[in-house]
């Protein structure tokens, strides 16, 4: 019996919707040869990760292993796929990237943007073209999402083959890009499958999947009935929808307009890599300043209520000289993401005082998922026939469904989070071992690790305040003047109807006065004392025990 192990190890993406990346290893225990599929970022909220720029998977366990790791390999281009491509240099340095020519065309600008060599990626054709990564065989098969060229991956070992579905639905008419081709997937699962891989997003969707050549009628007649301007917004890299919108735009007779630098970047990789056709001329911003609102359509970007983005910038008054006024519309063409709806909803309200109508997809006219409903998820078991299925790229509640819908038909499953080995050499799939896993941030231009104590720093000083105490003592030790206070984010005055930063320094000043020669010499009893006391009157004071950063000077 050999001792070569298939294994598959989530380090992101499942037990939570987005940043996917997902290990796949073949050989000896300790001694595997690896690949990685995916290699995305997901966004922060100000409730969990306040002024943090990004979330990335921690690849600590695979940088430590990078001498084994044979390619990376992107679905798409969505960016909890792709987001994190060019951050973790260290991963690149003898790694190449593979990718179908749209995503590897935006997987090249990060690359490049991070100061590394874009000829790291390399462009690979669909399936039935492969590649050979150590133990590996593996192949792009063009599947349906909401983003061009989107791909599932067999991945072909000594233990057999195993799908890896990516982000997928069921459309034969995706409008760009290519349809859903069952007859690929039939010949696919011919030599058998030992393992799928499979998104499980929309697992509690009930219903069939709806195509998205089903929209341009609804929204067409939208446009039509509009009596102002009509602003649209969308995920940017939905090119299909952005063609179903501007065209629908177009045959309205309204002038387009594109707002957002993520949308016209889309827009301009789809064309550069003959994924988009026949899109209708645009015009400038400028130009949309003198176009009659009834005839104007802008398609902006910030569907998830992204503070930064075109659509929060003109819920605030105006984005690149752009208003808007009462009787115009406001179209969001997108399912808002969990987490994000206090962003979105805000920005509804805002347009809704300016007297902006907001049209959402609550409707189901305005918008189609890019994920498979609980029916297509059976035909894609069915298709692929596997002999286990292991669900990825949702939360526990969707990975825990997903195993039920797979013992519905016979098949073994396995509820596998972060963090998570699983052999797939067996039978069934069962848990080799478990390997600590968590999230980095790049925070402004740094990227720094969730236990570094930064984020729960902040998070602290935005839920109690701060306070700074300065203190000056001589060469004897002795305090020169009164300790003074600064405080951030606290109530000024409290109970005692004076002010809150005049009772510490007097707190603190008899303090002083009183405090034995030991402590005064000990910087660190003094420290804290010190805190003890400004916390002790702040709460009597105010009901809040404030962070505190002690500054002691002393002279020589």
């Amino acid at each position: 019996m050999s001792s070569a192990r298939l294994i598959y190890l989530p380090l992101g993406g499942a037990g939570e919707i987005g940043m996917n990346a997902y290990v796949y290893g073949y050989g000896p225990q300790d001694q595997e040869r690896y690949i990685l599929v995916d290699i995305g970022v997901t966004f922060p909220d100000m409730d969990g990760s306040p002024g943090v720029d990004l979330i990335l998977p921690d690849m600590s366990w695979l940088i430590e292993r990078r001498d084994r790791l044979d390619a990376i390999f992107i679905t798409h281009a969505h960016e909890d796929h792709i987001g994190a491509v060019a951050r973790f240099p260290e991963l690149l340095e003898d790694t190449p990237v593979y990718a179908r020519a749209f995503t590897a065309h935006l997987a090249r600008l990060k690359v490049e943007e991070a100061g590394l060599d874009p000829k790291i990626v390399r462009t690979v054709s669909a399936w039935p073209e492969t590649v050979t990564a150590g133990p590996f065989t593996v192949g792009f098969v063009p599947i349906s999402h909401s983003i061009p060229e989107s791909a599932g991956m067999v991945i072909d070992s000594p233990e057999g083959r195993v799908v890896h579905s990516g982000d997928f639905k069921i459309d034969r008419t995706p409008v760009v890009g290519e349809p859903f081709d069952e007859e690929v997937w039939r010949e696919i699962a011919k030599p058998g499958v030992r393992a799928l891989m499979c998104d499980s997003t929309n697992v509690f969707s009930r219903k069939e999947g709806r195509s998205e050549a089903e929209l341009p009628g609804e929204i067409e007649a939208l446009f039509s009935d509009a009596k102002g301007m009509v602003v649209a917004t969308t995920f940017a890299s939905n090119v299909a929808r952005l063609k179903t919108l501007a065209e629908a735009a177009d045959r309205a007779g309204r002038s387009i307009c594109l707002l957002g630098r993520a949308m016209r970047r889309m827009i301009e990789a789809a064309v550069a890599t003959g994924v988009l056709h026949g899109f209708p001329k645009v015009i400038s911003p400028e130009d949309a300043l003198s176009v009659p609102r009834e005839n104007l359509m802008l398609l902006v970007t910030g569907s998830q209520g992204e503070r930064r983005a075109a659509s929060a910038q003109l819920a605030r008054g105006k984005f690149n000289g752009i208003t808007m006024k009462e009787g115009d519309m406001f179209l969001f063409s997108s399912k808002t993401i969990p987490g994000n709806e206090r962003g979105v909803i805000r920005i509804m309200n805002q347009f809704s005082e300016m007297g902006v109508d907001v049209v959402d997809e609550s409707a189901g006219f305005y918008h189609v998922s890019g994920h498979a409903n609980r029916p297509d998820l059976k035909t894609m078991h069915d298709l692929v026939d596997p002999q286990m299925v292991v669900p990825m790229h949702g939360e526990h509640r969707h990975l825990r469904e997903h195993v039920k819908l797979a013992g519905e038909g016979r098949r073994k499953g396995i509820v596998a989070v972060n963090g998570m080995m699983i052999d797939l050499s067996g039978n069934e799939p069962t848990v080799a071992e478990y390997i600590e896993t968590g999230r980095t941030y790049l925070d402004g231009s740094i990227q720094i690790g969730a236990l570094d104590g930064i984020v729960r720093d902040r998070i602290r000083m935005a839920l109690n305040g701060h306070v700074t105490v300065t203190l000056i003592l001589d060469e004897r030790d002795e305090p020169l003047g009164e300790p003074w206070c600064e405080s951030m984010g606290l109530a000024e005055v409290g109970r005692s109807r004076v002010s809150l930063v005049e009772i510490l320094e007097a707190d603190l000043g008899q303090f002083l006065g009183r405090a034995s020669e030991k402590t005064l010499a000990d910087d660190d009893k003094l420290e804290q004392e010190l805190k003890r006391i400004v916390r002790k009157v702040s709460q009597d004071e105010i009901g809040k025990k404030p962070e505190v950063t002690i500054i002691t000077s002393r002279l020589a």
